[in-house]
């Protein structure tokens, strides 16, 4: 069963107890009070939210935070230089606020470092390409290397796309479908008539449907064929994994160990492979000097604020630290990364000495499959076992708009309680879904619900996530929307105050789990290994 309800009519799991605004509220100063130019809501507040408030509003850092991480430091991929800048940088960062940070290795990663590209069109006319190397790709060594450009071939079969691949060798292979359309659907629908807006889609349904049957009768996968065509002697691989927004393209890793594999942007890639498709020979030149460094520590990134009372309790803020690079990481996550990071400075300056340990949990290799954290689990069980709660973001720059139970029982207990300390004016928009259902993955909060530990994700509002930012070219700092994060600042920073300051750790219990489309009842997570060592996407 899922219910949506505003955090104030909290629902029960077994029965319906609506909690009034009266009780849940604090009873010392005001959020018209706390919050700068005041409000025509007078929602009584506990003094240290309070003070969270009018130190998250008057003195926040988070500009400078993102400027520094994202303009200086740039994209985390894992096993560049640039992941361990992120850590020198973040433990320099937190012990001007007095806060104790440290570097704990989990394991390894393939080493590699970007460098200048450029991707020019130089036949039938000179243009200079929009494109980028994708993650881990070979290099050609800082020397242009000019060919020509192909597509696939319309095949029968395997033992014809075989007999194909000769001609592969010395070219660049493009192996993307063509879009019909470099406009977003939301465009079309604006503006289009209906007719067209459809007949478009009906067209893409079908390019779709025959480039993937042409991929099926090659006998291959499309994640084998950029490995296929290195091995028959491809001079490059260009793709093109367009976002469905103006610009955007996603960059993930190459699949290649020997020639450079290059993401292209729509508009450029559909001008390449309209000239080739129609006998003009296109030719492009590439020149990259990327380098390889050989096998690199994996690792994660903690900080620490000791608890006075019960120090060896822990509250968690969780936010992974890596990135794609298509960009810079902007909203994936640097956005969780310095809300977490001005979370615990705040924390420092107004509650110096909590009752627990509020532990800064900076994950490595998430982008990979939840490594860090799922190696924090299994490394630190003393640290974990006695975890009051976990907060984790890791979508975006939109401020809070959804916190899912995680399927433990009594969440909307103790998760009520401490919402409703929160300046009403953050919390009245807020969906729960109590008791919820845990995460297998998707983000760190998983690795910490699997081995039984109340996670919570801080669902944030879209504002274009999964087309315009999310592991694209486009994840930029001028996609953030500060307003947003200063309030999920102050929604975290009074989550993990009250959470610290609990009396008893919270009940754990877990739900029942529904039945699944077998019928048969759906299972916990179980804690699963991460990857130590990895070579790449």
């Amino acid at each position: 069963m899922r219910l949506y309800m505003n955090i104030f009519q909290v629902s029960r799991y077994r029965g319906v107890k609506r909690t009034s605004l009266a009780i849940l509220l604090g009873l010392s100063s005001t959020w018209a009070d706390a919050q700068p130019g005041g409000t025509s809501e007078a929602h009584t507040l506990d003094p240290v939210v309070a003070q969270i408030v009018k130190e998250a509003h008057e003195h926040s850092q988070l500009q400078q935070l993102a400027h520094e991480l994202l303009d200086v430091v740039g994209p985390r991929l894992v096993g560049t230089p640039q992941m361990k800048h992120a850590h020198d940088w973040a433990v320099a960062k937190y012990n001007t606020w007095g806060i104790e940070a440290r570097y704990e290795e989990f394991g390894e990663w393939r080493g590699w470092e970007r460098g200048i590209s450029h991707i020019d069109m130089v036949h039938p006319r000179v243009k200079t390409l929009a494109g980028t190397q994708l993650a881990w790709s070979p290099t050609t060594g800082g020397k242009a290397v000019e060919a020509e450009v192909i597509v696939l071939p319309q095949v029968k079969d395997s033992l014809a796309f075989k007999a194909w691949l000769p001609h592969v060798k010395g070219k660049y292979v493009m192996v993307s479908m063509p879009q019909p359309t470099g406009r977003p659907d939301h465009n079309w629908e604006q503006y289009a008539r209906p007719e067209s807006f459809e007949k478009m889609k009906r067209e893409r349904d079908s390019l779709t449907k025959a480039w993937n049957a042409n991929i099926d009768a090659m006998g291959i996968s499309s994640r084998s064929l950029p490995r296929i065509l290195e091995e028959a002697g491809a001079a490059g691989i260009l793709e093109c994994y367009w976002s469905r927004e103006f610009g955007s393209n996603k960059i993930f890793g190459a699949r290649t160990t020997s020639v450079p594999s290059l993401d292209i942007s729509l508009e450029d890639y559909g001008v390449l492979y309209r000239l080739a498709e129609n006998g003009h020979k296109p030719r492009i030149k590439v020149e990259t000097d990327s380098k390889h460094l050989g096998t690199v520590p994996t690792f994660n990134t903690i900080a620490e604020i000791k608890g006075s009372e019960k120090p060896d309790e822990y509250v968690i803020l969780s936010a992974h630290f890596d990135s794609w690079e298509g960009g810079s990481g902007a909203t994936d996550n640097g956005t969780g990364t310095i809300t977490m990071m001005e979370v615990a400075r705040i924390l420092k300056k107004v509650l110096p000495h909590p009752k627990r340990t509020i532990l800064i949990g900076h994950w490595g290799s998430e982008e990979q499959g939840l490594n860090g954290s799922r190696a924090f689990v299994l490394d630190h069980p003393e640290i974990v076992q006695k975890t009051q709660a976990v907060f984790n973001q890791d979508n975006g720059t939109g401020r809070v708009a959804s916190i899912n139970g995680s399927g433990f029982l009594h969440a909307y207990d103790f998760m009520g309680r401490w919402l409703s300390a929160a300046p009403r004016e953050i919390t009245r928009d807020i969906n729960t879904d109590f008791p919820g259902l845990p995460s297998s993955g998707g983000s760190d909060h998983a690795s910490f619900a699997a081995a039984g530990i109340p996670a919570f994700m801080l669902s944030s509002l879209s504002w274009g996530y999964s087309t315009i930012t999310w592991h694209t070219n486009l994840d930029t700092y001028d996609k953030l929307i500060f307003d947003d994060l200063t309030s999920n600042v102050v929604l975290i920073a009074t989550l993990a105050y009250k959470a610290s300051e609990e009396p008893e750790l919270v009940n754990r219990e877990k739900r029942v789990m529904p039945l699944g489309r077998d019928g048969q009842p759906q299972q916990w997570p179980v804690i699963r290994q991460p990857r130590r060592t990895g070579v790449g996407y």
